[in-house]
Order: structure tokens, then sequence, then C-alpha cells
């Protein structure tokens, strides 16, 4: 095959592979980027950089929720611990206004989470 022909036929190739990669595309307008989905309470108890519950806590009715921490109670059976939902808010805000040695972090006293984030840890975990 003449010197010509190969380079012919390799110029063909690129052109094919540039083609089928989308490099010899027009470039397009990129998409409107999705709104990220709010995250819900159970996503907020076991992000370790928010609520971190599986840090201390066994939360046995959840199956995402695989940890072997025993520092603190585990969380089931919360409504019959918590009958008044509001107590268990509380304690999430700031557990040492009724344990002053708690060493539970007072999510909403330090601004850990906002207050529709303790809200929203709240109905998850007094569902468990």
């Amino acid at each position: 095959m003449p010197k010509s022909s190969k380079l012919a036929l390799a110029a063909s190739i690129v052109g094919i592979m540039l083609a089928t990669s989308g490099y010899a595309q027009q470039p397009q307008a990129p998409a409107a980027a999705a709104k990220p989905a709010e995250p819900t309470g159970q996503d907020l108890a076991l992000n370790n950089t928010k609520g971190n519950c599986l840090a201390c806590h066994l939360l046995p009715g959840d199956a995402k929720a695989v940890t072997s921490a025993n520092i603190a109670p585990p969380l089931i059976a919360m409504k019959a611990r918590f009958p008044d939902k509001k107590k268990l808010r509380d304690q999430i805000w700031d557990a040492t206004k009724v344990n002053p040695m708690s060493t539970m972090p007072p999510f909403g006293k330090y601004q850990i989470l906002t207050e529709q984030e303790i809200d929203k840890v709240t109905d998850y975990v007094h569902g468990l």
C-alpha cells in the first residue's frame, strides 16, 4: 500500500474515532442542573458531618444504619420512650439541659443542625 494511501486510511480512522467520541460534535448548552434533593431526617441522622447518630447509637429499626456503637442508648421504641415528641426535639437540640454531663452534642445550641434539620431528625428518630 503506498504511503499516501496509508495516510488517507489513518486520517479516515481518526475522523471516525473523533466523530463517534463526541469531540467532532458541536458543543451543546449544558443541561439545567437538577436541584439537589432536600436531605431527609434519615439522611441527616446518618450523615457523619451532620447528625452522626451512628457514632454513638444503634438504630436497629433502620437497615441502612449499620454500626456497633454502644456509647448511648439504642434508638428503638422512641414513641414509647418519648410520647411527647417535643421532649425528644429538646433532647436533640441540647441534651445538656436535662443532663449537664451528657456527651451528646447540642445540635441546636451549637448550630450543628438548623432548626428545620432538627425537625427532620426528630421526626425520623421518633419513628424508630
